[in-house]
């Protein structure tokens, strides 16, 4: 009979504090989430130094209750899974000295789990019969990115955005509707009043190519707004968000069907914050059917920050015979692939 391996994962990348223990790499034990949402709220956006202190404070509890509520003992955890990139440095160092003390004092293998792979793999979570090869699109505040996963251990970028990330894009334009953090839910809620089709906003034109740019969409937002105020005229917010939101989901998915012609793969999956996006969901699941491919997302709560996707992540990787020395440094730039 096969052993069961549990898995501990950590993730402290930005501003939550998560751990979670998940079983055979597909069975969720616990899930631990401390967010810092209303903390950060007040100035708009994450204050690294304040995200990494409240890391200290949150990161020990969390993982003891991921175990405790798991019903599983540190010693009975096979290996101790954790973000080391990309992301913020202060925070990324704060879970990555929890896991290699605690790897080291239990005497388990450490595993370092890239955080955008992390995304990619909250899929296998949501859908059993999910497995390699397929698409991905990542889709977060930092990062767009198009990739196959050819196997449960290898990635082949196709291309990502030039400039702003997509989650970035709905940010900043969140800010200059005066829509409160984190920006991206608040357009989505505020674009649901709207009418997608009411101002035309354009998108780059990149040729044929997976790559992405979303930095002239979000200037032409400014720009919209700001010619409106000049010239002393009304301005539908909803609308605007609405327009933008159609924009960026359009983008997004024409390069995604082109991926999947190119590339003849029946499954795509969505991975990042922006995943969580109903609009995207829906677009792109009907656009995906239309190419002859089935679209794959998380539930909700795998599309945010969670340290689930990690653990499912460091389960492959460990059965794979992956582990990561205890000098381990964060890599804040780390890429994708």
């Amino acid at each position: 009979m096969n052993k069961d391996i549990y898995i501990l994962g950590i993730e402290s990348s930005c501003d939550e504090t998560a751990a979670a223990v998940v079983k055979n790499g597909r069975e969720v034990l616990s899930n631990i989430i401390a967010s810092q949402v209303p903390i950060h709220r007040k100035y708009g956006g994450v204050v690294p130094e304040i995200a990494s202190r409240n890391h200290i404070r949150n990161v020990l509890p969390v993982i003891d209750e991921a175990l405790a509520k798991a019903d599983v003992p540190l010693e009975k955890i096979d290996a101790v899974a954790v973000t080391y990139g990309p992301g913020l440095v202060g925070a990324l160092l704060v879970g990555l000295s929890a896991a290699k003390a605690l790897a080291w004092a239990a005497d388990k293998p450490l595993i370092g789990v890239n955080h955008l792979e992390g995304h990619v793999f909250a899929n296998f979570l949501n859908d059993a019969d999910l497995k390699p090869p397929f698409l991905a699109l990542v889709v977060s505040g930092g990062h767009t990115a198009l990739l196959v996963v050819k196997d449960y251990n290898s990635f082949e970028l196709l291309g990502q955005t030039r400039d702003d990330a997509a989650g970035e894009a709905f940010d900043k334009v969140a800010r200059v509707l005066c829509l409160p953090y984190p920006g991206g839910p608040e357009v989505e809620k505020l674009a649901l009043e709207g009418n997608p089709l009411a101002i035309d906003f354009p998108r780059a034109k990149l040729g044929d190519n997976f790559e992405f740019s979303f930095s002239g969409l979000k200037s032409a937002v400014i720009n919209y707004l700001h010619n409106k105020q000049q010239a002393g005229e009304d301005v539908s917010r909803a609308d605007v968000a609405a327009s933008f939101q159609h924009a960026i989901v359009d983008a997004l998915v024409q390069k995604s069907v082109h991926a999947i012609k190119q590339t003849g793969l029946k499954e795509i999956v969505l991975a990042g914050g922006v995943s969580a996006n109903k609009t995207l969901q829906e677009t792109l699941a009907k656009a995906a059917e239309r190419a002859g491919a089935r679209l794959v997302h998380p539930t909700p709560i795998l599309c945010t920050d969670n340290a689930v996707m990690i653990a499912c992540r460091g389960y492959f990787m460990y059965v794979n015979g992956e582990k990561s020395p205890l000098d381990l440094n964060a890599v804040p730039s780390l890429k994708l692939g």
